[in-house]
């Protein structure tokens, strides 16, 4: 009998303990969480925020970042200045004023001016040259119409690109219209004479540059004799 009600308890213990094992009661805790808005996409500068361009997200809470907007119809038609990836929280520092609206005024900072040129695919080096993307400027031109002055010089170094893409235009010659490459950059008033005068009055080329690289080194530009070996 002894021996009977031991092997009854030690059945039942594995099967207690079998029970357990496959059977494990999970501990649901609740986390208070608060509502932030998030990119549902990722947002370009210079565009016009929609509902379907936002969604909400639940951050622990007190863990939402320091000016986080609850609500995607108070963002609806405010302007990004400042590109957003997705699920990325919507802030204030990268939205223009409700009162600027979208597109790229609002993107000029302070001070700044956006001048546009056109350049061609080598130009605009490949295809590389991206919103964001820092570039200097070289101008090709003869200071006296003779060729042998002909000169290449850094007129402008790390000029921000705001805008890069194509648009049509009409031909001069046929007047047919033409799909061409337009490069806009944030420089300054004096900056903005350089770059005007270089892209009338000679040929530019862009020089895509590191962003981490702050230096401008001078440069006494060169001619084709120099280049050539002749002077």
């Amino acid at each position: 009998t002894t021996f009977a009600l031991a092997v009854l308890a030690g059945g039942g213990l594995a099967y207690g303990t079998y029970n357990m094992m496959n059977n494990p009661q999970v501990r649901v805790v609740q986390t208070k969480t608060q509502p932030v808005v998030v990119a549902k996409n990722d947002l370009s500068l210079g565009v016009e925020l929609r509902l379907e361009d936002l969604e909400v997200a639940h951050f622990p809470d007190g863990q939402a970042p320091d000016g986080a907007f609850v609500k995607r119809e108070e963002l609806v038609g405010r302007g990004v200045i400042s590109s957003f990836v997705k699920n990325e929280p919507i802030l204030p520092a990268k939205l223009a004023s409700k009162e600027a609206g979208a597109g790229l005024p609002p993107v000029i900072p302070e001070g700044m001016r956006a001048v546009s040129v056109r350049v061609n695919e080598v130009i605009g080096v490949a295809g590389y040259v991206l919103p964001g993307t820092r570039v200097d400027v070289l101008a090709t031109a003869s200071p006296t119409n003779d060729p042998t002055d002909m000169t290449t010089k850094v007129v402008l170094a790390n000029v921000q690109v705001l805008t890069a893409g194509t648009r049509m235009e009409q031909d001069q010659n046929d007047g047919k219209p033409v799909q061409v490459t337009v490069v806009t950059m944030s420089v300054t008033p004096e900056q903005s004479e350089r770059l005007a005068l270089a892209s009338t009055e000679g040929k530019i080329q862009l020089a895509l540059r590191n962003p981490l690289d702050q230096s401008s080194p001078a440069t006494p530009g060169i001619r084709p004799a120099v280049l050539l070996g002749f002077a």
